[in-house]
């Protein structure tokens, strides 16, 4: 019976070991991030929100018509004398 030695000792932060199977990464920026600790990805995630809102990126919400919570579009404008709108429904005497 033979005995069963560990030949790479994992990364205590991430669990991967220096030696982990090749992967195919379509970019090499790919391979750099997974290899990243989850500080590191904070860091530069950090980094990517700064540089996306310098660039005029709004954290507000698209308008999502596939929402169960979308009303619609807005409803009208208010009234030039600020009250609700009246209709005519039906013209002549009872």
């Amino acid at each position: 019976m033979g005995i069963l030695v560990e030949t790479t000792r994992p990364d205590p932060v991430i669990g991967m070991s220096d030696e982990s199977p090749s992967l195919d990464f379509p970019e090499p920026e790919w391979e750099r991030w997974y290899r990243m600790t989850p500080q590191e990805r904070w860091g530069e995630s950090e980094k990517l929100w700064e540089f996306y809102l310098l660039v005029g990126g709004s954290l507000d919400a698209e308008p999502d018509s596939q929402s169960p919570f979308d009303l619609g579009p807005p409803s009208g404008g208010v009234p030039a004398d600020g009250r609700p709108g009246l209709r005519v429904l039906r013209r002549g005497g009872v």
